[in-house]
């Protein structure tokens, strides 16, 4: 039989949606395109916002104009919150829950013989174990996610993530290493660590360990040449982590670090755990460690009671810290969360004013920042081949693009002297 995945959402979704095809697999099923007819479509839900919700809903209801006779899976996260949605929609045959992705071969196989709609989402919130795939070793990309920890104790009023996610839970740093090795063999040059709050890791192990004395285990795998770090909170940013962090020398040098806000208001009304000088602090000491260090981070505008003096605080920090690039979100109200009761919620033609103000400002920071590179020498991780360029990232992520030529350079390490830009991408010239 032919199953079709269709993914939404963060770094986790996509391992996850991995180690479902590896199961897949290795159970004599066939994987097609989405695109494609398929006798089973799994759809890996997204919450993150309504625009996620939304998204979901109409991936769900795009798989009968595939196939009228397939059967129809919703898994994830906003399966796990918002299930009496899905079941308004009466092309689901399946919805299963976070925890039910690891033994979904199994749920589908019952749908195949019964062939009536079923839900299997247990709470999460009492889960206390991470659940594992085991070595997930399946990948389509050079450069692969692992998932090293799950949940979220921050609870910040606009989230609902750890209500899809449940509290914190870490993987064993054996387990890690181990697909760690499993990847290297299979010839991975770079692996992204990442999970729902990766600055939490090990809080919940009876070990005394934290992110830190995992990254060293996996800096020793032979193979390996990249470690790149996802999203991080900026608590994380101490001085010991970072000097034990600059021994090691497989780290990218590229940090995205979650600021939300510049103004601590607004970011004591978010129930984050810091404040803008504590973020200051920890981008300064990222700097002085990396001379080429490239910081990102995500923004939301709009949060309610965000006045005019709060944005323009916010802005103003923005470009006192001079990110390389800024993911900019809309606040979008999440049913069950302490933010959609909150008085003073913003006009969408405001958010929308101050969201294009600073997406403005992220285009002109990293055009800006890509100059310095010109007539430089840069290692490149070649990733893909799109319209006659190869392309691929530095260590501190900058996207470089070079012509194709006679030598096949895919998943290959290359010095690439950067000869010219279009602006958020550089080109450059293959050098031996």
């Amino acid at each position: 039989m032919k199953v079709a995945f269709y993914t939404l959402g963060c770094k986790v979704n996509q391992y996850e949606t991995n180690g479902m095809i590896q199961a897949f697999m290795e159970n004599g099923y066939e994987i097609v395109d989405f695109s494609e007819k398929a006798d089973i479509y799994i759809i890996n839900t997204c919450t993150v916002t309504s625009i996620s919700d939304k998204k979901s809903r109409q991936m769900i209801r795009r798989t009968k104009q595939l196939n009228p006779d397939a059967i129809v899976v919703a898994v994830g996260c906003y399966a796990q919150v918002a299930k009496d949605k899905l079941e308004e929609i009466k092309d689901i045959d399946l919805i299963l829950g976070i925890s039910e992705k690891t033994e979904i071969v199994k749920y589908v196989e019952e749908e195949i013989q019964n062939r009536k709609p079923q839900e299997h989402i247990s709470d999460v919130m009492h889960q206390k174990e991470f659940v594992d795939f085991g070595s997930v070793n399946y990948t389509d990309k050079n450069r692969v996610a692992i998932k090293v920890q799950d949940g979220c104790n921050q609870f910040c009023t606009y989230c609902i993530i750890p209500y899809a996610r449940g509290r914190i839970r870490s993987r064993k740093i054996e387990n890690v290493k181990k697909e760690v090795e499993d990847l290297a063999k299979k010839g991975i040059k770079e692996i992204v660590i990442t999970g729902i709050h990766v600055a939490s890791y090990g809080k919940d192990l009876k070990e005394d360990v934290g992110l830190i004395d995992l990254l060293e285990e996996i800096n020793k795998v032979d193979g390996i040449e990249r470690i790149r770090l996802s999203s991080l909170e900026p608590t994380l940013i101490t001085e010991e982590f970072v000097k034990r962090l600059s021994k090691l020398n497989k780290i990218c040098d590229h940090f995205h670090l979650s600021l939300q806000s510049g103004c601590d208001e607004t970011l004591k009304r978010m129930n984050r755990h810091y404040t803008t000088a504590d973020f200051k602090k920890a981008t300064e000491l990222l700097r002085k460690t990396y001379p080429n260090v490239a910081l990102t981070t995500d923004v939301i505008v709009g949060f309610p009671g965000e006045t005019d003096k709060e944005f323009n605080t916010t802005y103003e920090f923005l470009k006192d810290i001079n990110f390389y690039k800024m993911h900019i979100f809309k606040y979008s109200q999440r049913r069950g969360t302490k933010a959609e009761k909150m008085s003073n919620q913003v006009d969408g033609k405001v958010k929308e004013e101050r969201s294009k103000k600073l997406i403005e400002l992220s285009d002109k920071n990293e055009i800006e920042q890509n100059k310095k590179y010109l007539n430089k020498t840069l290692k490149v991780l070649i990733e893909e081949l799109e319209k006659g360029y190869y392309k691929g990232h530095t260590t501190n992520y900058i996207m470089v693009k070079i012509k194709e030529n006679k030598e096949n350079l895919q998943n290959k390490i290359v010095n690439a002297k950067i000869i010219d830009n279009d602006g958020i991408e550089l080109i450059g010239k293959l050098e031996k």
